[in-house]
């Protein structure tokens, strides 16, 4: 056991030196990934995960390893900030309310275009019929007022016979009773 032990301390003061190498060389590699990432922020650039390893001379798998440096990468990749040097920035949020706002904007000039087809629709339809002959003719509104005139006409003859229908069922009535006195009359005679 005490074998063990000993050799177990020689590895471990052996080894000292060979991983602070690793930490300083891993810290060299964290050091340049994030000034990259400052760089590409600074200019607006949207990098991908391959880029900046590319140019921080890494390989992607430490990126990947490495969360925090990933996290930075995918936060600049979500929201750039690029500036033209005299506008506002444009950011992916921005770029997206836009595309939605053209979306709107389209779908509104859609359902119009539809609206305005259905109306050309029935305005060429209704021409149409009316140069077929088949439609009903133009001056469909003074034919209604003749209609209602005739109308009016015929209840005003309607009415005139029935009173003198009942004119006539008068003096037929007052021209029996006149004719059952003379007869009475001429009888009592």
């Amino acid at each position: 056991m005490s074998s063990t032990k000993s050799a177990r301390a020689q590895h471990t003061t052996s080894s000292g030196p060979m991983l602070d190498g690793r930490r300083n060389d891993s810290m060299r590699r964290r050091q340049r990934v994030i000034a990259i990432l400052d760089r590409a922020a600074a200019d607006g650039e949207q990098p991908s995960t391959a880029a900046i390893a590319r140019a921080a001379g890494v390989d992607r798998t430490f990126l990947y390893r490495h969360r925090d440096l990933l996290e930075k990468i995918h936060a600049l990749q979500a929201d750039p900030a690029t500036t033209s040097g005299t506008g506002p920035a444009v950011t992916r949020a921005s770029l997206q309310a836009d595309l939605l706002a053209a979306h709107e904007r389209a779908a509104r000039l859609n359902a119009r275009v539809q609206h305005l087809e259905k109306r050309l629709s029935e305005a060429l339809g209704e021409q149409t019929w009316r140069e077929s002959g088949l439609g009903a003719p133009t001056d469909i509104d003074a034919l209604h007022q003749r209609i209602n005139q005739l109308e009016q006409h015929n209840l005003d003859l309607q009415q005139q016979l029935e009173e003198r229908d009942h004119d006539i069922a008068a003096a037929r009535a007052t021209n029996c009773e006149l004719m059952a006195r003379l007869n009475t009359t001429t009888r009592t005679r």
